[in-house]
Protein backbone atom coordinates (compact mmCIF):
# COMPACT_ATOMS: atom_id res chain seq x y z
CA UNK A 1 0.00 0.00 0.00
CA UNK A 2 1.35 3.38 -0.67
CA UNK A 3 2.04 5.68 2.21
CA UNK A 4 2.16 8.21 0.46
CA UNK A 5 -1.71 8.79 0.24
CA UNK A 6 -1.99 8.76 4.06
CA UNK A 7 0.98 11.81 3.95
CA UNK A 8 -1.00 13.51 2.01
CA UNK A 9 -4.01 13.17 3.99
CA UNK A 10 -2.47 14.08 6.67
CA UNK A 11 -0.84 17.24 5.49
CA UNK A 12 -4.32 18.13 3.92
CA UNK A 13 -5.69 17.87 7.41
CA UNK A 14 -3.16 20.06 8.83
CA UNK A 15 -4.01 23.01 6.61
CA UNK A 16 -7.25 23.05 7.70
CA UNK A 17 -6.00 23.11 11.53
CA UNK A 18 -4.09 26.21 10.49
CA UNK A 19 -7.20 27.92 8.99
CA UNK A 20 -9.75 27.09 11.55
CA UNK A 21 -6.80 27.52 14.70
CA UNK A 22 -8.07 30.62 16.83
CA UNK A 23 -5.12 33.03 17.54
CA UNK A 24 -7.63 36.05 18.94
CA UNK A 25 -6.68 37.45 21.75
CA UNK A 26 -3.03 35.97 21.85
CA UNK A 27 0.42 36.73 20.92
CA UNK A 28 0.14 35.08 17.51
CA UNK A 29 -2.43 37.24 16.57
CA UNK A 30 -0.41 39.13 14.05
CA UNK A 31 0.40 35.90 11.98
CA UNK A 32 -3.18 34.89 11.77
CA UNK A 33 -3.64 35.81 8.13
CA UNK A 34 -0.10 34.69 7.00
CA UNK A 35 -1.37 30.82 8.30
CA UNK A 36 -4.49 31.17 7.12
CA UNK A 37 -3.12 31.59 3.22
CA UNK A 38 -0.20 28.87 4.31
CA UNK A 39 -3.70 26.51 5.13
CA UNK A 40 -5.09 27.28 2.39
CA UNK A 41 -2.59 26.48 -0.16
CA UNK A 42 -1.67 23.36 1.55
CA UNK A 43 -5.11 22.28 1.37
CA UNK A 44 -5.32 23.23 -2.42
CA UNK A 45 -1.55 21.71 -3.37
CA UNK A 46 -1.85 18.69 -1.41
CA UNK A 47 -5.61 18.07 -3.06
CA UNK A 48 -4.48 18.63 -6.55
CA UNK A 49 -1.66 16.16 -6.26
CA UNK A 50 -3.83 13.33 -4.74
CA UNK A 51 -6.55 14.16 -7.77
CA UNK A 52 -3.11 13.82 -9.92
CA UNK A 53 -1.98 10.74 -8.52
CA UNK A 54 -5.41 8.83 -8.85
CA UNK A 55 -5.90 9.76 -12.28
CA UNK A 56 -2.39 8.69 -13.14
CA UNK A 57 -3.41 5.76 -11.54
CA UNK A 58 -6.65 4.85 -12.76
CA UNK A 59 -4.95 5.04 -16.35
CA UNK A 60 -1.74 3.09 -15.70
CA UNK A 61 -1.34 0.09 -17.56
CA UNK A 62 -0.43 -2.71 -14.55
Amino acid sequence: MDNRIFLFLATILAGFALIKVPFDGTFLESVSPFTTVVGILTVLVFSLVMIYDGVRNLFSKK
